[in-house]
């Protein structure tokens, strides 16, 4: 089997470009490579070959953006060179660098601090920028992990930890194959679960004490309607510049406003 060994959490340079030569989580050739993006253990980056056939070249770039990877184009020399080999067949990826836990050890980190739980959920976040300074925000302010989806957004990345500065590697990560399915299962162990949308309730006018879980949707769309209609409660961010044509905040500032709205009525109330 064309791969390398592939350890779960490997410490390894977060810059942009990967110094493969000193990196064992990388994968190579295209069944490998296929069967890794398919299993949901989670890509950072997916790496190919310049020239490649189109068609190959858009297979492998659709599957990669379902798991939230990065892909780049590199000369095939240097991909030869990066896996030490001419049979990489113009294609390898970095398995991530994280291990990701379940969102049942979330909760017992939780229990295990005598605190009421305290998550984040990204429904579609995209952007990796904006994951990691989501992610960045979730730890200053006390929550006890982070839920992602395993297609249809980020997963962590080079550029999510970085983004992070570092948060990603300290708060805990679940990947889970539905949103609205965590969402069900949270609620029926008394979790109240509040999405961000601009019909909801003012911030400031929710009690956001107990149990908590904040979803954060899209950059583009939002939180997905189906996930919208799962969720206990809707909070807004009232905004100084109506009519101006700037009608959002950015989902990483909202979720930073959100998050530390959260952790000061959870230290008031404790006070």
């Amino acid at each position: 089997m064309e791969e390398k060994n592939t350890p779960r959490r490997p410490r390894r340079n977060t810059d942009e470009q990967p110094k493969a030569a000193k990196n064992e989580s990388l994968v190579y050739g295209k069944n490998p490579v296929t069967e890794l993006l398919k299993s949901g253990s989670g890509v950072d980056t997916v790496l190919l070959a310049e020239g490649m056939a189109p068609a190959v070249a858009a297979y492998y770039t659709a599957m990669a953006k379902e798991v939230g990877a990065a892909v780049k184009r590199v000369n095939p020399n240097k991909l030869r060179l990066m896996t030490g080999t001419d049979s990489h067949q113009g294609v390898a990826a970095f398995a991530s660098e994280i291990e990701y836990v379940t969102v049942e050890d979330l909760l017992e980190a939780a229990k295990a601090k005598g605190e009421p739980p305290f998550l984040v959920l990204s429904d579609g976040i995209e952007d990796p920028h904006n994951l990691g300074a989501v992610m960045r925000s979730a730890l200053l302010c006390g929550a006890h992990g982070i839920v992602i989806p395993k297609r249809g957004g980020a997963s962590v990345t080079p550029t999510v930890i970085k983004s992070s500065a570092g948060a990603a590697e300290r708060l805990p990560v679940a990947r889970v194959a539905n949103i609205g399915e965590t969402i069900r299962r949270l609620k029926e162990q008394g979790v109240f679960v509040y999405c961000a949308d601009m019909d909801g309730v003012p911030l400031r006018k929710n009690n956001l004490t107990g149990p908590i879980a904040l979803v954060m949707g899209s950059e583009g769309s939002g939180v997905s309607q189906l996930v919208k209609k799962l969720c206990d409660g809707v909070v807004r961010l009232d905004m100084a510049a109506e009519g101006t044509g700037v009608d959002s905040f950015n989902v990483s500032v909202a979720a930073g406003i959100i998050l530390y709205e959260i952790q000061s009525q959870r230290a008031a109330k404790n006070a």
